[in-house]
């Protein structure tokens, strides 16, 4: 049987859809198919790379990548994870598809010193594990 499909969706897929990427397949890879994407393609963020090493989650393979309509529409579950993704998302055509938005922050967009912008990029990190968590756990 297919495992259902999990897609991220975030304005640039650069941070925040690659990390919820990064933990979805680390913590339920066994039970999903997961995939990210952005409304344009900004490149990996290597602050997300690095603050997602720090996690044991290595995501530095992973590719920046514009959404794919026929992904969209095979989808299980489409979940948007910042506002401008949320509302420009297009219309999915799948029925049984279970739309979410879960809004977090963009660490990218942190000011301040370094250490005070990879502060940002952890605890985006660290509430986006915890609410993965629960939806391995709930499934919501």
């Amino acid at each position: 049987m297919d495992k259902p499909l999990v897609y991220f969706l975030c304005t640039g897929n650069s941070c925040r859809s690659q990390m919820a990427e990064g933990f979805l397949k680390a913590l339920g890879g066994d039970r999903f198919e997961v995939k990210s994407a952005g409304l344009e393609a900004h490149g990996l963020n290597p602050r997300a790379v690095q603050v997602m090493s720090e996690a044991s989650v290595d995501i530095s393979h992973h590719t920046s990548d514009v959404m794919d309509p026929e992904i969209l529409n095979r989808a299980t579950y489409v979940i948007t994870l910042c506002g401008h993704a949320d509302e420009h998302c297009p219309v999915i055509s799948n029925p049984n598809a279970t739309k979410w938005h879960w809004g977090f922050d963009d660490p990218a967009k942190a000011t301040g010193t370094e250490e005070q912008i990879m502060a940002r990029f952890r605890a985006v990190r660290d509430a986006m594990k915890e609410r993965i968590e629960r939806f391995v756990r709930e499934g919501k």
